[in-house]
């Protein structure tokens, strides 16, 4: 869906009510793998939801579903009409300009002020429920889309996301993939739509931009659901957190902040290996019970009395018991086995060297060296020294030369001008 348009008067009317979003017992597989058994989740308007779980566990699978770009196997959703969902790809063709992109997602709003003015004029004229219910369905979206404000929101939007200084006239296929990324976040921000659903928003943003999609997701007061991995994101913009983690067989949802989530999931595994130490120690007891403790009866005393009989009663009494004892505790140790309490994995943790020991025969001085780079357009550098074993950390606005720098010292673009000294 490109930029969406305004529908009709009769969709309208039949849509505008759905101002939430709810998915009930979704599942998709592809190609035999199950991604999503029985997921569901609710949104109402003023709640952002962050999706958070390993790679691979359905997160843009449950986005695309929810935006109506995919059907489930099994399941429903319901969704506002305008739904706004950022892909991957843009969906408008490689000549379309800029300025074209923008007015596409002004469409809807320039078509709703069309409208209250056609329905205006209608009811000055010829009042009636018919125009005055269509009038009130219409006047609710644009109040909801803010539309009066929306042409101002587009330049806001643009210079926020670091392309305002581009000409309008640029055709997309002149634009770099980072860009284009930007052109489709910026669209969509235009639109307002009642749910917005983000697929790792943030991939081609810099500091200052990712600062302001921060503030205007926090300030949207429809539905947003964001997939991504950066925790700064998730804490200043989510309501509740939903992790679709495979172990609990679903969605889990925790409200508050992102933070607030890592709490609990730090007090949810303390839980789980307590309870998984207590049962291995339950285990150890009943196999010991079963093997040894349980045959511990003492009726090795001699016969009192020479009463043989009540020797022998006694005796078999003590051996029944043995037998029930030993019975209980197998018929436990099954049980406990038969529902074995998973083991808590070990966290990932990384352990690998990133480079190479240094060298003792490296002279001193710097290993990596540039003196007077240029290249035309997207980089000048007058001088740059890294030591044996430094860290640098390249930071800058989108634009600013950061992966030509790296392309420039790694040796696969040559600059027009300066040298540059790397390690043998």
């Amino acid at each position: 869906m490109p930029g969406g348009r305004f529908p009709t008067p009769p969709a309208v009317v039949s849509m505008s009510a759905i101002a939430h979003l709810r998915a009930q017992d979704l599942v998709k597989g592809y190609r035999g793998r199950r991604v999503l058994d029985g997921v569901s989740v609710t949104a109402s308007p003023g709640q952002r939801l962050g999706l958070v779980g390993e790679n691979g566990v359905g997160k843009s699978t449950l986005l695309r579903l929810l935006a109506g770009v995919e059907e489930p196997d099994h399941g429903e959703v319901v969704r506002p009409a305008d739904t706004g969902h950022l892909d991957q790809e843009l969906p408008w063709p490689g000549d379309t300009t800029i300025r074209g992109v923008v007015d596409d997602a002004l469409a809807d709003v320039r078509a709703a002020l069309r409208r209250l003015d056609e329905l205006g004029g209608r009811l000055a004229e010829a009042p009636g429920p018919a125009a005055l219910a269509e009038y009130g369905e219409v006047l609710e979206w644009a109040q909801a889309a803010n539309v009066w404000d929306a042409e101002r929101r587009a330049r806001l939007v643009l210079d926020g996301l670091g392309l305002g200084a581009l000409d309008e006239r640029r055709r997309l296929d002149t634009l770099s993939g980072g860009q284009r990324s930007r052109l489709g976040l910026a669209a969509l921000l235009i639109r307002r739509p009642r749910a917005l659903l983000l697929d790792e928003p943030t991939n081609h943003l810099d500091d200052d931009a990712v600062r302001f999609l921060t503030g205007h997701l926090r300030r949207l007061p429809g539905v947003v659901v964001v997939a991504r991995h950066d925790p700064v994101l998730l804490d200043e913009v989510c309501t509740d957190i939903c992790d679709l983690d495979p172990a609990r067989h679903g969605l889990t949802r925790y409200g508050g902040s992102y933070s607030d989530y890592l709490r609990a999931k730090r007090a949810q595994r303390r839980l789980w290996e307590q309870a998984w130490t207590a049962r291995q120690e339950q285990l150890a007891q009943l196999r010991v019970a079963v093997a040894t403790t349980a045959r511990r009866v003492a009726h090795d005393r001699p016969i009192r009395d020479n009463n043989k009989v009540a020797y022998d009663r006694h005796g078999e009494r003590v051996l029944s018991s043995v037998s029930s004892r030993v019975r209980n505790a197998r018929q436990r140790l099954e049980g406990l086995l038969a529902d074995q309490l998973p083991k808590p994995p070990a966290p990932l943790r990384f352990a690998g060297e990133l480079t190479a020991p240094v060298a003792s025969d490296v002279p001193t001085g710097p290993v990596l060296a540039a003196r007077g780079v240029r290249v035309p357009g997207r980089l000048r550098l007058a001088e740059l020294d890294v030591p044996a074993g430094g860290r640098l950390l390249v930071t800058g606005p989108n634009g600013a030369g950061k992966s030509t720098l790296l392309h420039v010292l790694a040796g696969r673009l040559r600059p027009a001008e300066g040298s540059v000294r790397t390690p043998p």
